[in-house]
């Protein structure tokens, strides 16, 4: 007991002369005393607070005299986005997304779906009021909104799309006149040269960034390509706005961004317009006819490999290798033939491939062009005049099922499938693999809910592109084993359940 009470007198202790030795510090000047180390510092440190005092500079670092190009500069910015401003809209979608389900016995179905809302840009183009914007911004939305500089907003109709450009055409559904902003010639624009982006980011509306041309030219997809690079600052929701010059004329409509981080798309200094010069001229399809046109020649290319160069005996860069001509068409009629080496389309270099297409596909119809060939040592200038690629479906069909074997026929027919080919507008427009033309009631592949406007992509995972090639996959796998087929429908991509191996009776074989 002793010991205990001994340990308590100590501790007391200590606690007793650490007490004083704080209250003989609070006793120092400034230090309140003890009665404010009681207060634990409730006291209110806004009674004593002495106001600061300060002075402002009342003059600019620099004179107006000082810098007059900045200033003018500066008034000349302002008055060009004021100007300009007017014209361009903010976009507000909405839509109903479908998802496409399959059940235990292969049938497909389609879910009722949600609603989603979506954003954009565009600009008004004619006084009627046109608006141009991109093609991703409208595609399946069957709502859009359209909100004007001055808060104004007013419904709007989809007049036509181009998905091969992402282009499209829309006009405001509202009786009055429009402020229009022009369309500049996008051949004339430099590397170098001052831009302003116009749009809606993140649906905050009406926002202007400036930057350059940074580089022309640039191809970020098979599908896009020649476009304007720029640092003026592009993010999600200015896809449609226009990209204006210092005269306030349309030189691109802003379509897309680089952004390293997929996951938190944001603007990194690099983005892209497709030039004005082809936005127009889908543009005037568009209100002609409804749609956008093609140029269209009628060959099949091979990308280089050294078995077609020792074949052919070409070892210059660039050139493009003809390995068919479709029957009929214009290139048939300017005299190309397979294993011809096009060096020159138009008076312009061949380079690739998809630069060729892409040249062929841009060429104004019914309009006669130059082509440039090697042949044997030898150049040739041939002339060929371009078609709509719309009328060259009758030519690009291939050998059919209704021109095979009977045996051929009848697998053909268990499956229940005829196909035909995409025409090259379709393949343009990011179509590919062979259009279902036809389902037989009785076949698998109505038991299955496939249906006619599908597109087969892939047999057993195999790519197929031609009726002939999906027909000839097709009777080879069924005879044997079971087929999958890839299919898309709309936008939707799933695979379909396996049709069951065909076994034909023997008066079939």
């Amino acid at each position: 007991m002793n010991v205990v009470l001994r340990r308590m007198a100590v501790l007391f202790g200590v606690f007793l002369i650490a007490f004083l030795a704080v209250a003989g510090l609070r006793k120092l000047p400034g230090m309140g005393g003890l009665s404010n180390l009681l207060k634990f510092g409730s006291e209110d440190p806004k009674e004593n607070y002495v106001p600061e005092s300060y002075t402002l500079s009342n003059k600019p670092a620099l004179s107006l005299g000082e810098v007059e190009y900045l200033a003018a500069l500066d008034e000349e910015f302002a008055r060009l986005t004021a100007a300009v401003v007017p014209s361009v809209v903010s976009l507000q979608t909405e839509g109903v997304k479908r998802n496409f389900m399959q059940d235990w016995l292969g049938r497909v179905w389609v879910d009722e779906g949600y609603p989603v809302r979506g954003i954009g840009s565009g600009v008004v183009v004619s006084r009627e009021g046109h608006v141009v914007t991109n093609e991703h911004v409208t595609n399946g939305k069957s709502r859009i909104t359209v909100t004007m500089h001055d808060g104004k907003t007013y419904p709007a109709v989809v007049i036509g799309e181009d998905r091969a450009l992402d282009v499209a055409v829309i006009r405001i559904k509202a009786d009055r006149e429009f402020e229009p902003l022009r369309f500049g010639d996008s051949d004339r624009v430099r590397q170098g040269q001052q831009a302003l982006a116009i749009g809606n980011p993140f649906g905050l509306g009406e926002t202007v960034t400036r930057g350059i041309i940074s580089a022309k030219e640039r191809t970020i997809s098979d599908r896009q390509r020649d476009l304007f690079q720029t640092d003026a600052a592009i993010n999600p929701g200015n896809s449609g706005g226009p990209l204006v010059n210092i005269l306030g004329e349309i030189i691109g409509i802003n379509v897309a961004i680089y952004s390293p981080d997929t996951e938190d798309e944001g603007f990194v200094g690099i983005g892209f317009s497709i030039p004005s010069n082809d936005v127009r001229e889908v543009f005037e399809q568009i209100l002609a006819k409804g749609r956008a046109t093609r140029g269209w020649l009628g060959v099949r290319c091979y990308d280089w490999n050294p078995l077609i160069r020792e074949q052919v005996g070409w070892y210059e860069s660039g050139g493009v290798y003809i390995q068919d001509i479709v029957p009929g068409s214009p290139a048939e009629s300017s005299g190309l033939l397979p294993d011809d080496v096009v060096v020159r389309y138009n008076g312009k270099e061949v380079e690739t491939r998809v630069q060729f297409f892409t040249q062929i596909q841009r060429t104004p119809v019914a309009r006669e062009v130059d082509i440039m060939v090697w042949r044997n040592g030898e150049e040739l200038t041939l002339k060929a005049t371009v078609i709509d690629a719309e009328e060259s479906e009758t030519l690009t069909q291939v050998r059919g099922s209704s021109e095979r074997s009977v045996s051929d026929q009848a697998v053909i027919r268990e499956i229940g499938i005829t196909v035909q080919g995409l025409t090259l507008l379709q393949r343009t427009r990011g179509g590919r693999g062979v259009l279902i033309s036809g389902i037989h009631p009785e076949g698998q592949a109505a038991r299955r809910g496939l249906r006619g406007g599908d597109m087969i992509l892939e047999i057993n995972n195999l790519r197929v592109d031609q009726p002939g090639e999906f027909y000839d996959q097709l009777i080879a796998s069924a005879l044997s084993q079971q087929t999958s087929l890839t299919v898309q429908r709309g936008r939707q991509v799933y695979r379909v359940r396996p049709f069951d191996q065909v076994r034909l009776l023997e008066k079939e074989e």
